[in-house]
């Protein structure tokens, strides 16, 4: 077989159309009629690489949001997205989440077939390229930009909880770099040469989570066909990041907190104990303080976590890294999409400039990603930037002086305004997660 293909379309037509024509090229196929089978498919089966067809138009969940969601399970999955109501904009966001393609429908099959095959040469390319896990000590700190020194306080003081090799924990708003400070105090520390896994803890309901974090034996639950190892276990040696770790369900507050405490846990279906030395770095955007008080986090645990901890500034706070990272982020995007954009303009500089960012770096990003795909020429211009980034800001120059919370909330209720209070469409074009959204929804106080 020359790879396995999973494809996800709710059309059975179309699944038993493209399930014959990819099985005829040599692929083993793997098909899902709805995105819950999917993504459950995709938690459990412990599989590596391969390339995922995925429709745009799904009933229980939109393409956008599972693509979304599959490159937080399966970086490794090249994503060709499929749909029957091609757009720019919708092209624009899939590439942006991280899609390999895009194929408007109907498509020929020669179309399809070479995609595929590109899909996965570029794959074994990039594995060839990045090397055992460790091996270039410097790749997580070579992706920091900063000048601030905001920032560089920070990058400072992770670098000095890489040595002591203790549990770490990472606040700060969503899209501020903390998967990044975890890699680089992975790479820094004692442990560089072993594993650095990471997990949203939000990506997930309980029991695959679960699955994912502990592992399972054969016959466990209905699917579980053979035996698997969690992160935990494949970690060992090394560094385990979880992500969102304020939405971790009490139940598995407990069975972390084992791990934590005795080095042991064990699988799911299985009666035996396993000891491993993993160091977590885990990192939330709430206030574990205030959830410790209210009962909604686990006291032990929080302590267990947090021997270190490091709060990540928000990018308004350090304004000055913003043409440093956008330039950044357009050399990176420019390199990837095979497009000769090569320089920012003045206009576009003092635009990005005067925005708040309330998605932080990961919303600068994206909104250079976008630019580099639509630019006209070899500048980003105002042209290139969405509607949003180019309207004049509160709370800056030519605008009523207010704080920044309000600054936020005028800046989400503006966007979920544009996308017609789709909550999906906002968040990405917010950068940050559906979850982070519906709590700032709540916070704020916002209806339609």
């Amino acid at each position: 077989m020359k790879g396995t293909v999973y494809i996800c379309d709710d059309e059975e037509g179309m699944l038993r159309y493209l399930r014959k024509s990819v099985a005829e090229w040599g692929f083993a196929v793997k098909t899902h009629s709805s995105a819950p089978a999917l993504l459950q498919s995709l938690a459990e089966d412990g599989e590596r690489g391969g390339v995922l067809l995925l429709d745009i138009r799904m009933p229980e969940m939109d393409g956008l949001e599972v693509l979304s969601r599959v490159k937080g399970l399966r970086p490794d999955l090249g994503v060709i997205m499929m749909t029957g109501y091609g757009t720019i904009d919708s092209a624009v966001e899939a590439i942006k989440l991280g899609a390999f393609d895009y194929l408007t429908k109907p498509f020929p099959e020669e179309r399809l077939a070479a995609v595929i095959e590109h899909c996965l040469e570029n794959s074994r390319l990039r594995d060839e390229a990045s090397g055992p896990v460790g091996a270039d000590q410097s790749s997580a700190a070579e992706q920091l930009v900063f000048d601030s020194p905001r920032f560089r306080e920070t990058f400072e003081l992770a670098q000095r909880a890489a040595a002591g090799d203790v549990n770490v924990l990472l606040q700060g708003e969503s899209g501020t770099g903390k998967e990044l400070i975890a890699a680089l105090i992975h790479q820094s520390g004692p442990r560089a040469r072993h594993c650095f896994l990471a997990l949203n803890c939000a990506a997930l309901n309980d029991n695959l989570l679960e699955s994912q974090l502990f592992g399972h034996r054969k016959g466990a639950f209905t699917g579980a066909d053979s035996s698997r190892s969690g992160l935990l276990e494949e970690a060992d040696g090394g560094t385990l990041f979880l992500d969102e770790v304020a939405e971790l369900s009490t139940a598995l507050q407990a069975k972390l907190l084992r791990v934590l405490q005795d080095g042991e846990f064990i699988p799911v279906g299985a009666t035996r104990a396993r000891r491993v030395d993993v160091r977590f770095v885990a990192a939330t955007n709430k206030n574990l303080d205030k959830m410790v008080a209210q009962g909604e986090f686990r006291e032990d645990l929080y302590y267990r976590l947090n021997v270190f901890t490091l709060h990540l500034p928000p990018l308004r706070e350090r304004p000055e890294d913003v043409p440093l990272l956008a330039r950044h982020f357009l050399e990176r995007a420019a390199a990837r999409l095979g497009r000769e954009v090569n320089r920012i303009s003045d206009s576009a500089l003092k635009v990005l400039c005067r925005y708040s960012w309330p998605g932080n770096v990961r919303e600068l990003r994206n909104v250079i990603e976008r630019g580099t795909i639509i630019a006209r020429s070899r500048s980003l211009t105002p042209d290139d930037l969405p509607e949003h980034v180019k309207r004049p800001q509160p709370g800056v120059a030519g605008g009523a002086p207010v704080t920044l919370a309000e600054a936020e909330r005028r800046q989400v209720a503006s966007i979920l305004e544009r996308a017609g209070w789709n909550k999906s469409q906002a968040a990405r074009m917010l950068g940050i997660t559906r979850r982070t959204l519906d709590r700032k929804i709540l916070d704020y106080g916002l209806s339609p």
